[in-house]
């Protein structure tokens, strides 16, 4: 069992794509990244002897540090946040642990580069919809809890992904976008490496509604009908966006723990 300051592979993955979610720090040496450059999703790397500079930051949140095994630089990058306030955790077995267990892991090459803010930024036509929503909720949750999203016009997607050095994204003609038959969520999954059940069963509700397919399964035709319901509420984009996350939320609870469960009426005798 672990102690109070640890949490195990399996402990840690329930809460990843939730709002649960702590804060994950990568604190492997360029040595050890290098053999393996992985993260876990939603972690980022920070130097172990540098940690203490992130305290600041950290205060009434919940971390988890992992090094390679799970053994000093995590135990003492975690203890320097703790001494500092910092609710923080490490994770039992480090990065073999999680790697070992087969579960996901985000090849960092994917991953756009940080802005001065530390935050990746990411761009794509403006009065969003299903991808437009779902890309960021996805991004959000399994890659970098703090990406910016830009919603400019159309024809100024392109310019300003350069100018502004943002992934484009939900355009014709670039690299996160759809492919066949599958949508930009779909593409997202892949190239993230985040081949989960639940994700599998979420991309394809969104495939549905966002292709007008909506027989593929019956979820879609009720996340268009709220989508369109979002998008006539909210004027602003973000705040359609930070509207837009509880559903998405749900909708992944929902396809990760409660697809077998029925509501029915009347209750049965009983009951």
């Amino acid at each position: 069992m672990p102690s109070p300051s640890e949490i195990t592979p399996s402990q840690l993955s329930r809460l990843i794509g939730t709002q649960d979610c702590p804060i994950i720090i990568d604190v492997r040496i360029d040595q050890d990244f290098d053999e393996d450059p992985q993260l876990i999703p939603t972690a980022f790397r920070y130097p172990f002897l540098e940690v203490e500079q992130l305290a600041v930051t950290l205060i009434d949140k919940s971390v988890t540090v992992y090094c390679q095994k799970g053994k000093k630089l995590s135990q003492g990058a975690a203890a320097l946040l703790r001494d500092h306030g910092v609710r923080a955790e490490i994770l039992v077995g480090g990065h073999f642990a999680w790697r070992d267990a087969a579960l996901p892991l985000v090849p960092a090459k994917k991953i756009p580069d940080l802005n001065a803010l530390g935050r990746t930024v990411w761009v794509t036509r403006h009065r969003p919809k299903i991808d437009r929503i779902a890309c960021p909720w996805l991004i959000r949750r399994f890659i970098d809890p703090k990406a910016q999203f830009l919603f400019v016009a159309p024809a100024e997607v392109l310019d300003v992904a350069e100018k502004f050095n943002a992934a484009p994204f939900d355009i014709e003609g670039v690299h996160w976008s759809h492919r066949g038959k599958h949508c930009t969520f779909d593409t997202m999954i892949e190239e993230f490496h985040l081949d989960i059940e639940p994700l599998r069963r979420l991309a394809t509700i969104v495939r549905g509604a966002d292709t007008d397919r909506l027989e593929i399964v019956p979820q879609s035709a009720g996340l268009l009908a709220v989508s369109l319901g979002l998008s006539r509420m909210h004027r602003d984009d973000l705040t359609q966006l930070d509207a837009s996350m509880g559903l998405y939320d749900a909708l992944f609870r929902w396809c990760r723990d409660a697809t077998n469960e029925k509501h029915t009426w009347p209750l049965s005798t009983g009951n």
